[in-house]
């Protein structure tokens, strides 16, 4: 598996969309690896986990699969056998029979986290202050904005749904600890990190190092593809 013939795909979490990626396609793409991002509809797991794997169809090679924040539980969920690495960027793991909203809640909240609930229609949004205050809190202005305005909503479907096996028990897979996450907190971070047997990175970064750390996102997608190949 060489960089010029891996393919990454790019999974966002909730409350995102694929234009959270935008700086890390880039930075990839200048280095010669195809990078797409999965477009998840966010209304069940097993909906988003189908979605990602429409898009593995649409990809040729071996791929290594970085997800961020929700979207650890999609990645390792496909069973599309073309996926030979996982990434996790800021993201949750939940093991075999665990919920996402098991190790979500799994510690107490950051005191800036916001407080979220089901709108009438039964999706969560999240507060418009909370991109400044916990979801990119090193991001400029203009681009909390820009998150706050092309954000995804989230259904409960999404996280109260224990999971299968976790492809992460026979893929390797690598974790971005995000140690200023105010989202997801870095004890929790280290505690998924850990039981997943992953490579561990930590940095002082927020909980959306793709657009507040890019090359941080990069260089760890990078040592993937070159250690899976190896």
């Amino acid at each position: 598996m060489s960089e010029g013939d891996a393919a990454v795909v790019l999974v966002h979490g909730a409350w995102a969309d694929g234009s959270s990626w935008s700086k890390v396609v880039s930075g990839l793409r200048s280095k010669g690896i195809n990078a797409v991002t999965a477009p998840l509809p966010l209304t069940s797991l097993a909906d988003d986990v189908a979605a990602l794997d429409r898009m593995l169809e649409r990809v040729e090679g071996p791929v290594v699969l970085a997800g961020h924040a929700y979207a650890g539980a999609v990645i390792a969920s496909t069973r599309d056998p073309k996926v030979k690495a996982l990434v996790y960027v800021a993201a949750l793991a939940p093991a075999e029979g665990e919920t996402v909203a098991d190790v979500f809640y799994r510690n107490e909240a950051h005191p800036k986290a916001p407080k979220l609930a089901p709108d009438p229609h039964g999706l969560i949004w999240l507060p418009h202050d909370a991109f400044a205050a916990a979801f990119a809190q090193n991001a400029s202005p203009e681009e909390q904005a820009v998150l706050a305005a092309v954000q995804r909503p989230i259904s409960p479907a999404c996280i109260s749904v224990p999971v299968g096996r976790p492809l992460w028990n026979d893929v390797p897979s690598w974790y971005l600890l995000a140690e200023q996450d105010r989202m997801i907190v870095a004890q929790t971070q280290r505690f998924m990190a850990e039981r997943m047997k992953a490579r561990v990175s930590a940095h002082p970064v927020d909980h959306t190092p793709s657009v507040t750390a890019p090359g941080l996102v990069v260089d760890l997608i990078l040592t993937a593809a070159r250690e899976v190949r190896g």
